[in-house]
C-alpha cells in the first residue's frame, strides 16, 4: 500500500481528490487529505475505504511533520506562500514533492540539497503553469525535429465563464482562488516582442487592447503574464525575438479591471477602517463626491466617462455604487474586493466554467516561413466539477501515478518539460477531453 498526502482541499482539489480515490482500489493507494477545514474535506471525499481526512493547521509543526514522515508522496495545493514550509519538511524528511504553484526564490535556495537528496520536487504541474509548459514542449520538440528555426513563440491561457453561463457584465466568474485574482498582475509583466524587452505596470496591464481570434469563441482579449523571459531559457528558446505569455480574459473584464485599478480598489499595502463607510464612500477613495451629482454621475465624472456607460453598469453589479455598509473592520482595498467579487462574481450551482488554451509558434523551416496555432478549450460540468479543478488537478494526480508506479527516475527540483513527462500526462489527459487542436498558416 502506497500512501498519498494531499495538502489543501479548496475549489482546485476536486478532480485531483477524485482522480486519486477512482486509482487508489487498482494503484493499491491509501490517500490522507489534510485541510482547516474538516467537513469541506469530507464535502470532497465522501466515505470512501481508501480515504482519511485530516483536520490541519498548517502551522501545527508537529501534527504537519508526523502526516508527512507517513506517507510516501506529498502533493501541495496550499496557498503558494506555505508550500516552502511543507518543501522543507519534504526535504528533511526524504519526501517527493507535487504542486501546481511556481517555483519561487525560498524553494529555488533549496535546489541543490534536493538534487543531492535524490528527490524530486515537481513544480508548475497544474494547469498554467503546467498543461501550457507540456503542450509547448512537445510542439516545440517536434518543430526542432523536423529542422525548423523558432522566430516566435506567444502562449495564452485563461480561466473564463463558458459561454451559456456568460450572464452578467463583467463577463467574468469565480472558479478558483479569489484572492489570486484580485492580486494578478500587480507585479506588471515584462516579455520580449521582435527582439526588444518590452515592461508593462500593473497600472498599464489591463488597458491592453490587443485580442486574440479562439475557434468558435471569437475574440479574447490578453495581457501579458509576470516574467516571460524566465521560461525562455527553460523552453531553449533565448535567442529568440519574440517570446510571451499571456493570461485571456473576455475584453469587457480587462476594462472594467482597470477601473478598479485607477479607483485603488485592488491595492493590498495599506488598510482602512470600514464599519463606518458604505461601498460608494469605499469606491470615491481618490475623490470627493459632489452631493449634487448622483452616484453614477460622480464616477463617470471622476472616470471621465458616460454615466449610462458599460463601466459605471460594471461597478454598479458590484455594489459598488450603492449606500450599503461595507462594515468588514480594518481591511486592505484588495481584501474588501476580494470579498465583494466572492459575493457578486461567484458561480451559481448550473454554471459551468471553461479553459482556454492557446500557442502560436512562427518558424521557418527550409526556406518557409509557417506559423502554427495550436489551442485547447475544456467546459467543466458544475461549480464543483470546474474546468479550472480538471485542469489543475489532472497533471498533479496522473505524474503521482507515474511517480508511484517508479516510471519517473527525474530528481531535482523541475518543471513538467521533459518528453518522459509530458507525452504520458497529455496522453492521458485526452481521456477527459483536453486535448489540443493544431493549424497551419
Amino acid at each position: 500500500m502506497k500512501n498519498i498526502l494531499l495538502f489543501g482541499a479548496g475549489k482546485s482539489a476536486t478532480s485531483l481528490i477524485e482522480y486519486l480515490l477512482t486509482n487508489a482500489p487498482r494503484q493499491k493507494w491509501h490517500i490522507t487529505v489534510a485541510d482547516h477545514d474538516i467537513m469541506l474535506i469530507k464535502s470532497k471525499t465522501g466515505k470512501s475505504y481508501y480515504v482519511t481526512p485530516a483536520a490541519l493547521d498548517i502551522r501545527d509543526q508537529a501534527a504537519r511533520q508526523k502526516l508527512i514522515q507517513e506517507t510516501d508522496l506529498v502533493i501541495s495545493l496550499l496557498p503558494p506562500a506555505l508550500h516552502i514550509t511543507v518543501a522543507k519538511d519534504c526535504l528533511e524528511f526524504g519526501k517527493n514533492l507535487l504542486t501546481a504553484s511556481y517555483i519561487d526564490p525560498e524553494v529555488r535556495k533549496l535546489e541543490k540539497d534536493i538534487e543531492k537528496a535524490g528527490l524530486l520536487f515537481m513544480y508548475e504541474m497544474g494547469l498554467d503553469p503546467g498543461i501550457d509548459h507540456m503542450s509547448a514542449m512537445k510542439l516545440i520538440h517536434s518543430i526542432e525535429k523536423k529542422g525548423g528555426q523558432i522566430s516566435a513563440f506567444r502562449s495564452y491561457c485563461g480561466g473564463l465563464i463558458s459561454p451559456e453561463s456568460n450572464d452578467n457584465p463583467w463577463q467574468y466568474k469565480i472558479s478558483w482562488n479569489a484572492r489570486n485574482i484580485v492580486l494578478a498582475g500587480n507585479s506588471g509583466a515584462v516579455y520580449r516582442e521582435k527582439g526588444k524587452v518590452k515592461e508593462v505596470s500593473y497600472q498599464q496591464l489591463f488597458d491592453q487592447s490587443k485580442t486574440i481570434q479562439i475557434p468558435s469563441l471569437g475574440k479574447l482579449a490578453y495581457y501579458p503574464n509576470r516574467d516571460s523571459l524566465g521560461y525562455m531559457s527553460a523552453y531553449k528558446l533565448e535567442d529568440i525575438p519574440t517570446f510571451m505569455r499571456a493570461t485571456l480574459r473576455y475584453p469587457d473584464f480587462c476594462e472594467g479591471w482597470s477601473t478598479l485599478l485607477k479607483l485603488g480598489l485592488t491595492d493590498d499595502t495599506t488598510k482602512l477602517q470600514t464599519d463606518n463607510l458604505s461601498y460608494f464612500d469605499w469606491t470615491c477613495q481618490q475623490f470627493k463626491p459632489d452631493p449634487r451629482l448622483s452616484h453614477e454621475e460622480n464616477i463617470a465624472q471622476h472616470l471621465s466617462i458616460s454615466a449610462k456607460s458599460k463601466i459605471i453598469r460594471q461597478l454598479k453589479f458590484l455594489g459598488l455604487l450603492s449606500n450599503d455598509p461595507v462594515h468588514l473592520g480594518e481591511q486592505t482595498n484588495a481584501n474588501v474586493l476580494q470579498h465583494v467579487v466572492e459575493t457578486r462574481l461567484g458561480m451559481q450551482s448550473s454554471d459551468k466554467d471553461m479553459i482556454v488554451m492557446t500557442h502560436e509558434i512562427e518558424f521557418e523551416r527550409r526556406g518557409m516561413t509557417t506559423k502554427l496555432h495550436s489551442y485547447m478549450v475544456a467546459l467543466g460540468d458544475d461549480n464543483i466539477h470546474t474546468a479550472m479543478a480538471k485542469t489543475v488537478g489532472l497533471p498533479l494526480g496522473i505524474m503521482a501515478k507515474l511517480l508511484l508506479q517508479q516510471k519517473v527516475s527525474l530528481t531535482g527540483l523541475q518543471i513538467p518539460i521533459m518528453p518522459d513527462i509530458y507525452n504520458p500526462v497529455l496522453k492521458e489527459l485526452e481521456e477527459y477531453n483536453i486535448r489540443f487542436e493544431e493549424s497551419f498558416e
